[in-house]
């Protein structure tokens, strides 16, 4: 099974912007859909931003322009660029695939999950 490892998170001023990067340790060619995640404390995990293996991208309402997800197949690394972050973006930050944008929002606590990593935005 392909694990992932997310890495780039931190603590930033608003305003600020961070780049998350996904390291999967096989390749993720064969995933049509890679997705970033969050979870706020006391809150469920999130699908925020989707892109499927042809470059097209899905993002949640409250990122949307702000947020940009890319994949380089390449690398086998998936990126979130962050910008204009704000307080309410503060949460723990997981990536995954799966076989559709669709697949995507159906992941669920059961399934293999990275140790994520924690962006606190605050001043």
């Amino acid at each position: 099974q392909v694990q992932f490892v997310e890495s780039g998170g931190g603590l930033v001023q608003p305003g600020g912007s961070l780049r998350l990067s996904c390291a999967a340790s096989g390749s993720i060619y064969s995933f049509y859909a890679m997705g970033w995640y969050r979870q706020a404390p006391g809150k469920q995990r999130v699908l925020v931003a989707g892109i499927i293996s042809g470059g097209s991208t899905n993002y949640a309402d409250s990122v949307k322009g702000r947020f940009t997800i890319s994949r380089d197949n390449a690398k086998n690394t998936v990126y979130l660029q962050m910008n204009s972050l704000k307080p309410e973006d503060t949460a723990v930050y997981y990536c995954n695939a799966g076989a559709s944008i669709v697949a995507l929002l159906y992941k669920n606590e059961d399934e293999y999950w990275g140790q994520g990593t924690q962006v606190t935005v605050s001043s």
